[in-house]
């Protein structure tokens, strides 16, 4: 397994110790397709915006083509699965039915705020769902490297991309630590196997909290 497919699945891991059953749970492209690896709870249900509850995954000769996920990837489906329309689903992330949203990010700032969708001047995918999902989701956790290709941090005191919503995240998962949304600030709950604090202060523009610090006094 490459570097960059160890730190996803050591992100995806520790996000799916997050989900406990019985709850409605969409995941976002990237890091997050990779938690429902890591689900043994059968009351987990994962949902997608194309039209599905019950999403599950698919060995490569069972794959039908004509069943996918929001992200265009193919997928399989649990015993008692439920499809509907586009415009069903969303009234299900509108209405509050999903309990928890695992996204994807290009930048997300020390209040929590995230910007996913749009880099000024490239061509990305778009918004997909995400912009329903920060309003309607009760539980909004963030999954990504800590770091851009180019090393700069992405947990910066302010996005400088397009943000996606005014809500704040509750919780940002990377490779080198855990950090909650309270009240506006970004308290560091867990640091991951190995890392130090001082890696991450070198590594986070945010301004957070130590809570380590705190709970150690």
């Amino acid at each position: 397994m490459s570097e960059k497919n160890q730190i996803q699945d050591l992100i995806a891991k520790r996000a799916a110790k997050e989900l406990t059953g019985p709850c409605v749970v969409n995941l976002g492209i990237g890091i997050p397709t990779l938690v429902a690896k890591y689900i043994e709870d059968e009351n987990v249900y994962f949902h997608t915006e194309n039209g599905l509850l019950g999403v599950t995954d698919v060995e490569e000769g069972q794959i039908d083509p004509n069943l996918v996920n929001a992200g265009k990837l193919p997928v399989g489906e649990t015993i008692g699965a439920s499809f509907f329309n586009s415009a069903e689903s969303f009234a299900m992330i509108r209405g509050g039915h999903v309990d928890v949203a695992i996204l994807g990010v290009l930048q997300v700032d020390q209040s929590g705020q995230i910007a996913n969708w749009a880099v000024p001047g490239k061509n990305i995918m778009g918004v997909g769902g995400a912009m329903d999902l920060l309003v309607g989701a009760k539980k909004v956790i963030v999954t990504t490297t800590h770091t851009s290709k180019d090393g700069k941090s992405k947990l910066l005191k302010k996005c400088h991309f397009p943000i996606t919503s005014t809500r704040s995240v509750d919780m940002i998962i990377t490779e080198l630590a855990v950090f909650e949304v309270e009240e506006g600030k970004l308290n560091l709950l867990e640091l991951m196997p190995g890392i130090t604090i001082e890696e991450v202060r070198d590594k986070t523009e945010a301004d957070f909290i130590d809570q380590l610090k705190e709970r150690a006094k």
